[in-house]
Formats: structure tokens, C-alpha cells, sequence
């Protein structure tokens, strides 16, 4: 079969561009995954004693985006769940992000009233707070709320999850761990937040599902496409291509480490299934302190599933090194955020390649975010 379009990678971005091109356009693409599976890090699967687990961790689909939720909506149905998330705390669970309902769980309920008048007055209501933002406000008060939300909840976590000091990182990371001033205890606030009800796996499968469209999994891409990084020519399996090449893996490898290779964290996921039917309330509890993996999720909460036992995963956050464990976290900082400069030059000469997603962009993505991001880059690149 002769293809219009390679692309590498079977996560969102590859998937989701191939079920445009292929039923949008009637081209024909070959995607090249190196994993014995497709859907990326989103992918699931049943485990034997028959209860659905993220192989890559929990994966909770929310999104302000209509778009992005009708367009997966042809794939599969939802099962509607809302994650909340507790942290242990002194001994306590209490909701996390850190909001108004855990100010009375921690503090005493004079102060925890003082601590809320002023958070409205300075901030507003119903508005998230980065924490470093929120030590800077000149006030005794919220000085004492900023301490102790740092040092109880942000601080260690971040050490554990990052290996570095919060300081150490890009604001767009410290940002995404708030004071949330509500009473809402959700995890999310999007107004459309689901599961896929028979799993990602199998909504990825339907999306897939087309003629155009032939995978090839556990190949390296670089075994069958050779791509001449000076001239831009492409071949695969050694015949020369005139298409064009979809990349959705990690920029620094797909120039062979030219400039060094970009930094990341990894997660090494430890599964346990436990006879009883419930380990804990609520789909995750995260462990700031005094433990060395970060968080425990409960897959039922988040299938709605009625089994008589219950699987839990723990996380452990770990360097990441590319011959044993995957890339999840980008390390966002200036001196890696300037090594990706040297690599989207790189990119920038390459007229025949599409560099897209988490690991090509060297950008966190929530599941909505890439999907939606998909959908631009084949509306501006591809189909035009």
C-alpha cells in the first residue's frame, strides 16, 4: 500500500490526526508505535481479576471544550465521574487542591473565618491562587495559610514528584498546584468530565478503525523511516517518501541528541489488587510527607465498577532514563526551555515534518489539551 502520511506515535496527537486524514482527506497513513499497544499513555486494559487499570497511571478525562468533547463522543460513550482527590495531612484526609472546606479541616474554626475573610477580600471568590503567588501577599494572616499550604502540601510532594525545590521550575508548573478559594471539593472544575465507558483502549480502537489507516506497533520508527536531517529527504523501508511525516515522540531523540538530551521525570507504577471492595473513599489520595510514593489510586471509583476485590496503583516518581522507564513530566526550566529552543530551530528547517504532542513540544498536555491541539494542527497543516 502506498501512504500519503507516516506517523509515529499511537497516543492522542497520532491517533486522532490519522482518523482526520484518513476520513477527512482519503489519505492513507501508517502509524509506527514502538509500544506493544496504542493509545499512549491513556492506554487501559482489564486485569485478571477482570477490574479496567491505566497501565500509565489514572487518566481522568475533563474539558471547558465542546468541540474536543463531541468530537470523542463518535467513539465512545461516558460514564459521567467527577474526581476528588484527598490529601493526608497531620494524620487527616482533606480535599485537595487546598480549598475554604480544608481550611476548617486543618485550622481552628476562629482562624479558619479569619483566613477566608481576607482570602475573598484580597482575591476574590471561586478563584484558584497559586501558592507562590499567594506567599507574596504582605499580610500576617495569609503569610501564616501560604506557610503552611507550602510546607504541609506543595513543598514535599514537589521535592518527591520533581526532584527539585518548587523554586526550581517554571511558573506554569507551580501554578497548576493552587489555594482554591470555594467550597468546591472536585478536582476539576470543567464543565464536561467523564470516563470512556468501555475504557481508552477501546475508544482508540474505534477511532482507528479505518481502511486508510494500517499500525505497525512495537517498531522504533527509525528502523523503517530514514530521514536525511540535512536535505529533509525521507524514506521508508528504503523507498522514497513524498508525504509527509507526523512526529509525536521526543524532539531530542528525533535529532539523535544533537544538543543533548532534554530532561524529564518518570513514574514507576506499583499495582496491587487487595480482597476487600473498597481501599479508600475517593478515586486518589495524595501523599505529601513522610511516604516515599506520591499518590494511591483506586481504579473503581473511576470505572464504576461492582467487583468484590479492588485494585490500587502507588506512584513513585523517579529520574528518567530512555534504555530503562518512559518520559511523563517535562522539567521546565530556563536552562532546559533554552536547550528546546536549539531544538525547535532544528524543527523549524524541516518543511516535510510535523512535530506535535507532549513529547515532540516538550509541553504537559491534559488529555483535552492534545486533542484539541490534534484538531488545529489538522486544520492548519493538513487540511487545507
Amino acid at each position: 500500500m502506498k501512504f500519503d502520511y507516516i506517523i509515529v506515535g499511537a497516543g492522542f496527537v497520532g491517533s486522532v490526526l490519522a482518523e482526520r486524514i484518513a476520513t477527512q482527506l482519503n489519505k492513507k497513513v501508517i502509524i509506527i508505535e514502538k509500544r506493544n499497544h496504542i493509545g499512549g499513555n491513556s492506554y487501559d486494559f482489564y486485569n485478571e481479576n477482570g477490574i479496567l487499570v491505566h497501565k500509565y497511571g489514572p487518566h481522568i478525562f475533563h474539558t471547558r471544550s465542546k468541540e474536543v468533547w463531541d468530537y470523542l463522543s463518535k467513539f465512545t460513550e461516558w460514564i459521567i465521574y467527577q474526581h476528588h482527590v484527598l490529601g493526608l495531612i497531620d494524620g487527616k484526609r482533606v480535599p485537595i487542591p487546598f480549598n475554604l472546606n480544608t481550611l476548617y479541616e486543618v485550622f481552628p474554626n476562629s482562624l479558619a473565618s479569619i483566613l477566608e475573610e481576607k482570602l475573598i477580600k484580597n482575591f476574590g471568590f471561586n478563584v484558584k491562587v497559586p501558592i507562590l503567588k499567594l506567599r507574596e501577599v504582605n499580610d500576617a494572616d495569609l503569610q501564616l495559610l501560604a506557610n503552611y499550604v507550602y510546607e504541609n502540601i506543595f513543598l514535599n510532594y514537589t521535592i518527591k514528584q520533581w526532584g527539585v525545590k518548587p523554586e526550581e521550575l517554571d511558573h506554569t508548573v507551580t501554578g497548576r498546584v493552587p489555594v482554591y478559594i470555594s467550597r468546591d471539593n472536585r478536582y476539576f472544575q470543567d464543565q464536561f468530565q467523564g470516563m470512556p465507558k468501555y475504557g481508552y483502549t477501546k475508544m482508540f480502537e474505534k477511532m482507528l478503525n479505518h481502511p486508510n489507516i494500517k499500525i505497525l506497533l512495537n517498531t522504533d520508527y527509525k528502523e523503517i523511516v530514514d530521514m536525511n536531517l540535512e536535505t529533509g529527504k525521507l524514506k521508508l523501508l528504503g523507498q522514497n517518501f513524498e508525504g509527509k511525516l507526523i512526529y509525536s515522540g521526543p524532539i531530542d531523540y528525533f535529532f539523535n541528541y544533537k544538543h543533548g538530551k532534554l530532561p524529564y521525570r518518570s513514574i514507576d507504577f506499583k499495582f496491587e489488587t487487595i480482597d476487600m471492595e473498597e481501599f479508600q473513599e475517593v478515586g486518589t489520595v495524595n501523599y505529601p510527607n513522610n511516604y516515599s510514593f506520591t499518590r494511591i489510586t483506586e481504579f473503581k471509583h473511576l470505572t464504576g465498577q461492582k467487583i468484590k476485590k479492588t485494585t490500587i496503583v502507588k506512584e513513585f516518581s523517579q529520574d528518567y532514563d530512555p534504555s530503562k522507564n518512559e518520559p511523563y513530566y517535562p522539567i521546565k526550566n530556563k536552562e532546559n526551555l533554552n536547550l528546546l529552543k536549539l531544538y525547535k530551530k532544528e524543527a523549524d528547517k524541516l518543511d516535510k515534518v510535523i512535530f506535535s504532542g507532549r513529547l515532540a513540544e516538550y509541553q504537559y498536555y491534559d488529555m483535552d489539551a492534545v486533542v484539541a491541539k490534534a484538531l488545529k494542527v489538522f486544520k492548519e497543516k493538513i487540511f487545507k
